[in-house]
């Protein structure tokens, strides 16, 4: 007979979803098995924000990593194909309201004014965080052009969710 304790979590089997609400916004949702605290900390802190942001599946490195979470703070990623690391993009902007464990709102400034503004809310309840991601663009012209992100939010949150089981874990046994 085998006993499950309370830090014994495995991941959720929740689906995200990727809904295109109007023509400038897209709006993801996932619930995860984990407090709003952790799942905030995911999001916010650099070190782990880099284990799972990028989709294993498209051959892509975070090469750097700069997040100053907090409202009137920046970020700024720089990404590689494969292992050629002389060719990087970058995507960066600034957090205009950061409210733990239950908001961030940041600015895509990489693309100038076509940039979106990102809303990511985090909901608990019952131990397990509702998160929504809503991508909101200037116009539907750049919602179509640079809205092919929101597609890869199912493999990102299936390695967001993989980190939290781990995380969650190890916060049971302080």
């Amino acid at each position: 007979m085998e006993a499950r304790t309370e830090n014994e979590r495995t991941a959720t089997k929740n689906r995200t979803t990727v809904e295109r609400k109007s023509d400038r916004e897209i709006v993801v949702t996932r619930t995860f098995n984990a407090p709003a605290r952790i799942v905030f900390e995911a999001w916010t802190n650099a070190e782990l924000f880099k284990q799972w942001w990028v989709p294993k599946s498209i051959g892509m490195i975070l090469v750097s990593c700069a997040m100053d979470v907090r409202t009137g703070g920046t970020y700024r990623l720089e990404f590689a194909v494969g292992n050629d690391r002389s060719k990087t993009m970058a995507f960066f902007g600034k957090y205009t309201d950061v409210i733990p464990p239950s908001r961030i709102v940041w600015t895509n400034e990489e693309d100038g004014d076509q940039g979106s503004v990102t809303t990511v809310t985090f909901e608990e309840k019952g131990g397990k965080t509702l998160v929504v991601v809503s991508e909101l663009f200037p116009s539907k012209e750049a919602a179509d052009v640079n809205g092919g992100a929101a597609d890869a939010a199912p493999e990102v949150h299936d390695q967001l969710d993989a980190l939290l089981v781990t995380l969650v874990a190890s916060s049971g046994r302080s």
